[in-house]
């Protein structure tokens, strides 16, 4: 298996060359990190409703569509990328997803406890410290192969990272930037600067490919061949192409940020024929939690919205449904023109 060791890269070129290799049928593992920064949204989603295009030209942040699941995410240098491209068949990867997981990430856990951070795995794809998640990864096909990405964070930039999100408005914008600051967490954070000084990215990524040799064995050298530069400039045509960016998807009806594994935050909107109901709220290890609930109806008495909120709090995911039906066997809590299937599109979706 190569390994390609590449330091810094142009932004494109971080995403490029993974795909490329993939499509190539090579197996490999890829270190760099990106000279510039950019957002990077997931294959199903729809640009226009997850990234607010505006602001991103406005303060020239490029925009990226990978084959690789999971949600829009800002990436900059201070962020290392570790990339894993094998082939779909190879008796490297576990068929289970959560065992592939558990397996590669490893050596990421490993590379943090050298440099003294106490990370540890959290099913299904998460590293954590504590209670705050350390590193954002996922799995995708592409082509023949199977490519598993994910970061070092050195630092992060949680004031862009909530500026890049297209959010309906500025209050749950303000809600998601705290709750991000609150549960992801950096190297840099957990360190301090002064120690993290003590690692350059040289050093960590050489710690990187020693705890994947671990667990595939020697690596050679990568090199950047003819056939490799081609695929590269073949997918800059398409992948960099506004047909492939703004790829659309089906009508958003609200926001869904993942913050952390067990942890996500909601924002829903569903239109009942008693008015728009908009629901912000959080699902905490599967539970809600501070529920808002608000809209643009004039039917609605304030104690029943009020009283609603607070019979869902702290309801588990799957017994929504029932509390619902309780709360609505007494015909005064009846909102008129809004039925329990109501309640479940704008809560459980």
């Amino acid at each position: 298996m190569k390994l390609y060791n590449l330091g810094k890269v142009p932004w494109q070129e971080s995403q490029l060359i993974y795909h490329a290799l993939a499509l190539c049928g090579e197996e490999a593992l890829c270190l760099l990190s990106p000279a510039g920064p950019y957002v990077c949204i997931g294959f199903h989603q729809d640009v226009t409703q997850e990234v607010d295009l505006v602001y991103c030209r406005q303060n020239h942040i490029p925009v990226f569509r990978r084959e690789v699941g999971g949600g829009a995410v800002f990436l900059d240098g201070r962020q290392l990328f570790f990339q894993l491209i094998l082939h779909r068949n190879s008796p490297h990867a576990p068929k289970r997803i959560d065992a592939f997981y558990r397996k590669f990430l490893q050596p990421i856990i490993n590379v943090h406890h050298k440099i003294g951070v106490p990370a540890s795995f959290k099913p299904v794809n998460d590293l954590m410290v504590g209670q705050r998640k350390i590193s954002g990864t996922g799995v995708g096909e592409i082509g023949d192969s199977i490519a598993f990405v994910g970061n070092l964070i050195l630092d992060f930039d949680y004031e862009t990272m909530s500026r890049v999100l297209k959010i309906p408005d500025e209050k749950f914008r303000d809600k998601v930037k705290k709750t991000i600051e609150e549960n992801l967490t950096t190297i840099s954070r957990e360190l301090g600067r002064e120690s993290l000084n003590r690692w350059d990215e040289k050093t960590l990524n050489d710690l990187m490919s020693k705890e994947f040799e671990k667990i595939l064995g020697p690596f050679t050298f990568g090199r950047m061949d003819a056939v490799l530069i081609d695929k590269i400039q073949e997918l800059k045509t398409t992948m960099l192409d506004d047909r492939w960016i703004y790829k659309k998807a089906g009508q958003l009806t609200g926001r869904v940020v993942k913050v952390r594994a067990g942890l996500e935050m909601v924002q829903r909107m569903h239109k009942a024929s008693g008015g728009l109901i908009k629901t912000n709220f959080e699902i905490r290890e599967g539970k809600l939690a501070n529920i808002n609930i608000s809209g643009d109806f004039f039917c609605f008495p304030h104690t029943l919205v009020k009283d609603m909120a607070k019979h869902l709090e702290g309801a588990a995911l799957g017994d929504i449904r029932e509390i619902l039906m309780a709360v609505y066997d007494d015909p005064m809590n009846q909102i008129p023109g809004v039925t329990i299937e109501d309640w479940m599109m704008t809560i459980k979706k």
